[in-house]
């Protein structure tokens, strides 16, 4: 079992308290049915829910609107490595303790995701610290109850191993003939002004829409843009254009400044999903 580890921090530790915020954020985000109900992949925020949670509530409302909310049966949640613990693509085979309830792992999945590609290993030292996944999982139990996950910790975000992760996720779930999701963790620019913030993520937010995963790279490194999960939006992209999308669709972009009041340095946080 791996025990919450920022609960009380990131989010409230109160099961009542956090499943009061995650149904008020629900049910204030305004999603498009028609826009959202055909995709495949996701990409949600994850940092303090009193900084992103909003913006957060955007894609765990895109996933309830999800023309194939009742077939999914695993959630898949990537997560950038924050900690430097663990392997360059780490997956857990762990089940995950929130105040929500038990998060299962689909063992048979993540052994398969695992088996799927020389770069992936299993290894719980890169979860055991790390919150980018752990913070997806009280709005995914919420809106995707009963279901299994599966939780991959990226170390290296290289183009290269992208590739290999998303490649394995299609391998694994041709395999066990799994329904799944793909959830991406990431925030996007860093301490920066809201201006200069918004500047950058709107070119790589662009390359996104055309899922242009090596433009996307690109951009990264040309505008130094500090998205900390730029590998497991990566990895989202690739899989969706796997499975036949054709676009990214931008639900909602905000920043730290929202909850501040001070947008002179700031981190910035968009919902997306992959139709």
């Amino acid at each position: 079992m791996r025990n919450e580890a920022v609960a009380g921090s990131f989010y409230p530790e109160d099961r009542k308290a956090l499943n009061s915020f995650i149904e008020n954020s629900l049910k204030e985000a305004k999603v498009d049915a028609n826009a959202v109900k055909s995709a495949y992949a996701f990409v949600a925020p994850h940092a303090g829910y009193i900084y992103s949670g909003k913006t957060a509530a955007y894609t765990y409302k895109a996933i309830s609107l999800n023309s194939r909310l009742n077939e999914i049966e695993t959630v898949i949640v990537i997560g950038p490595n924050h900690t430097g613990f663990g392997r360059a693509i780490s997956v857990s085979l762990d089940d995950w303790r929130t105040p929500i309830e038990i998060a299962r792992n689909d063992r048979a999945f993540s052994k398969a995701l695992a088996d799927a590609s020389g770069s992936i290993s299993i290894d719980e030292s890169a979860h055991r610290l790390e919150h980018s996944v752990e913070v997806q999982l009280p709005f995914a139990q919420s809106v995707l109850p009963n279901r299994k996950f599966t939780f991959v910790c990226m170390g290296d975000q290289g183009l290269d191993y992208s590739r290999a992760l998303s490649e394995a996720i299609l391998k694994a779930e041709a395999e066990t003939s799994r329904k799944i999701a793909v959830i991406a963790s990431s925030d996007f620019d860093h301490y920066e002004s809201a201006e200069i913030a918004r500047k950058k993520d709107t070119k790589l937010l662009n390359a996104i829409s055309r899922l242009d995963s090596a433009s996307f790279n690109k951009l990264i490194d040309e505008l130094n843009d500090s998205a900390c999960g730029y590998g497991p939006i990566t990895v989202a992209m690739l899989y969706a254009l796997g499975k036949g999308a054709g676009r990214g669709v931008l639900l909602d972009y905000s920043n730290s400044g929202d909850a501040m009041g001070d947008y002179s340095s700031v981190v910035a946080y968009a919902s997306l999903a992959f139709v």
